[in-house]
């Protein structure tokens, strides 16, 4: 029989503070949502403030500076004589003259053009409204315009039959499938071109016929697109021109113009602003090596606000106030810690692929988190935070931190590849090839076999997919005969 009883237990437990916590939501966060994060502390923490333009930034104060040795490029690629040695290099002058002192964008001293996104957000449906408005049309053909051009989806096609479009238009307007059909030929007269077809067949007729009449093809082209474009798509040239009845030069300048035409015109209105990627960190080569520095428009630039900290007194009226004070110093800390491992973390990215910086992806070397994780002796969860949704401008371009990352592929050798670097390898050879004889997946990887890299056909074409280029059968330049 069970009875109660009390027993007394001694023993030891992990347990995530707030501020660790904190520390960890932050470092996994990219640069739009930190900004937004600290717009809602300032908003919400009276012991916050936003720092002056002029005004120094603790948290760069704050951050611990570490000595990077001299690094060779790697040993495994060979090395131009005119290479020289590769440096981190943390100088407080350059951050200084270059990017640490203003919150602007641009850095390195290079010309800084800034792009502008088209913020219109103008939709298809609009862009066809305002035109169907500009009309002569009567108020009934613009209730049935509109209801038409309701109809049609992003990509420019009616998506709904004719008499669909007109039922919906009952009660208020009682309209006729020829009606309907009427006013869909004013709106397929239209920007874009193309636009309102039912079909593709019918989107290449509407954009071939706003061609000139006397253009080379046109007729031929006109015929195409009603009815042959299942041949054009198996490349069935030869029985193309037999079944149309039309010299070879016809057929090269007919199907010119109906590869020309688009066969998806609504996307040639964007409904949607560019977005831009903002970076992380800047990688530039400079006389004494490779600088790293965090971009300063991405530093959430806040302090603690002493005016009011200095009014809190002892009284239990100041508790909340207290309270606040004590979370923006934990955030301000973790913005510090946030900060620091990201520096750690892309100098030992630099570090390692140096020769990448230098020569290209096919100088990639292999690296897993534990590489890193190992080097800058963190735990391989917050290497993967820190490498998630962050971004690295470098002269190559912008990268994320990802990126810099593959598996390894034994060599002939016994060194290590990158899947990177193979992948461009392939990329490279194809690039390279005969158009006439592309090379085939198996004479790909023999030829990496004779370059030390031991490959299987099958990983080639993985590879291959994976860069979207189409098997050797689809690369063959069909000739029209």
């Amino acid at each position: 029989m069970l009875k109660p009883a009390l027993q007394l237990r001694l023993g030891q437990q992990l347990t995530m503070t707030p501020q660790l916590q904190q520390a960890i939501r932050l470092l996994q966060l990219p640069v739009l949502e930190l900004q937004a994060q600290i717009r809602e502390a300032l908003e919400t923490n009276v012991m916050l403030e936003s720092e002056d333009e002029s005004g120094s930034l603790e948290t760069a104060d704050a951050m611990p500076e570490a000595d990077f040795p001299t690094t060779a490029t790697t040993p495994e690629t060979p090395e131009p004589a005119h290479d020289r040695e590769v440096e981190l290099i943390d100088d407080p002058d350059w951050h200084d003259g270059h990017v640490g002192g203003s919150s602007d964008t641009s850095w390195s001293g290079e010309d800084f053009t800034q792009d502008f996104s088209d913020s219109r957000g103008e939709t298809l449906q609009e862009h066809l409204l305002w035109q169907l408005e500009m009309s002569r049309l009567t108020e009934r053909e613009l209730r049935i315009g509109a209801a038409i051009i309701d109809a049609i989806n992003d990509d420019g096609y009616i998506i709904e039959p004719l008499e669909e479009i007109a039922r919906n238009l009952q009660p208020e307007i009682v309209a006729t499938v020829e009606e309907v059909q009427q006013v869909l030929r004013h709106v397929q007269a239209m920007d874009p071109a193309g636009v309102g077809a039912r079909s593709v067949s019918e989107c290449l007729e509407l954009q071939l016929r706003q061609l000139d009449p006397d253009t080379p093809g046109r007729e031929t082209a006109l015929a195409i697109a009603a009815g042959y474009l299942d041949q054009v798509a198996e490349h069935q040239y030869a029985v193309l021109r037999r079944q149309l009845r039309v010299s070879e030069d016809e057929l090269e300048h007919a199907l010119a113009l109906v590869r020309a035409c688009q066969p998806r015109p609504g996307s040639s209105v964007h409904s949607v602003p560019a977005e831009y990627i903002v970076p992380d960190v800047f990688v530039r080569r400079t006389e004494r090596g490779w600088a790293v520095e965090i971009n300063p428009a991405s530093l959430p630039r806040i302090r603690v606000n002493q005016s009011y900290a200095s009014l809190i007194g002892r009284s239990a009226d100041h508790a909340m106030l207290r309270t606040q004070l004590q979370e923006a110093r934990w955030l301000i800390r973790s913005l510090e810690i946030r900060n620091d491992t990201l520096l750690k973390v892309a100098r030992c990215i630099v570090q390692r692929q140096s020769a990448f910086l230098e020569h290209g992806d096919e100088y990639m070397r292999p690296m897993i988190l534990k590489d890193v994780a190992e080097a800058v002796q963190m735990h391989e969860s917050t290497i993967s935070r820190v490498t998630t949704n962050k971004y690295m401008h470098t002269h190559r371009g912008v990268f994320e931190f990802r990126y810099f990352f593959s598996s390894h592929v034994s060599a002939s050798d016994g060194t290590e590849l990158s899947s990177t670097a193979i992948r461009a390898k392939i990329r490279k050879l194809i690039a390279q090839e005969n158009a006439d004889k592309p090379l085939s997946d198996s004479r790909i990887a023999d030829i990496l076999s004779q370059e030390g890299v031991q490959v299987a056909r099958r990983t080639v074409a993985k590879y291959r997919e994976a860069l979207g280029i189409p098997p050797s059968s689809e690369r063959k330049r069909i000739q029209v005969r």
